[in-house]
């Protein structure tokens, strides 16, 4: 299950209603979600690669634990419809209802993120003056603008970013710059990245991956 970075392409600054999404609870699942439901089609399937509460232990994996319930939900509209192309998700996306997908996101959204620590301390310097107040010389936006100061995101729009794998994260932004990863609200996210060196993609994935 992928998700990818959405960064703002424009606004250098957090607006207003990104800090209104922010006053809500992000942790609260949606009063008609089945999670009992979730859990086994968790079980059965998401948690080998996820792992079951949503902390996925292997890099190539994103991990889903505290993702907003909205956002889950749409992506895997968006894989089961091929709007964004992966034929192992599309796979599985292929047999779940609306109604699965809803659970599902809410399952995951309630479930407790593991923090971990950035590696490479310096390169997570310099992604920290990227996700923090970007690079106005190459036109590229604080990612604070739409991920939040937390990397918290926006629910259905943009998503959590604080402690995801640093090698899934520069996957994403490395897919988005080629244009592989297409599709729903891609389109900010490909013109940003379009615009970043690797390095400067190494280090915002490795800052990603400390922050909490």
């Amino acid at each position: 299950m992928k998700y990818g970075l959405a960064l703002a392409l424009v606004m250098l600054s957090v607006p207003t209603f990104v800090t209104d999404a922010f006053a809500a609870d992000a942790h609260t699942a949606p009063a008609k979600a089945d999670l009992a439901k979730a859990q086994q089609i968790v079980t059965q399937v998401c948690a080998a690669c996820h792992g079951a509460d949503g902390n996925s232990m292997s890099p190539a994996y994103p991990k889903l634990a505290g993702q907003s319930a909205g956002y889950i939900a749409t992506q895997l509209t968006n894989f089961k419809s091929g709007v964004r192309k992966n034929p192992i998700m599309a796979g599985f996306a292929a047999s779940l209802s609306p109604e699965d997908m809803n659970n599902l996101g809410a399952y995951f959204e309630t479930q407790t993120p593991k923090p971990q620590a950035a590696k490479d301390k310096t390169l997570a310097e310099q992604g920290e003056k990227l996700y923090r107040g970007g690079a106005a010389e190459k036109g590229l936006p604080a990612c604070t603008a739409c991920h939040g100061p937390n990397g918290a995101g926006i629910p259905m729009r943009y998503p959590r970013l604080a402690g995801q794998h640093a090698d899934y994260a520069l996957a994403q932004l490395k897919a988005y710059s080629s244009g592989e990863r297409s599709g729903g609200n891609a389109a900010p996210m490909k013109a940003i990245a379009a615009k970043m060196s690797e390095v400067e993609m190494k280090a915002l994935a490795e800052y990603i991956a400390g922050l909490r």
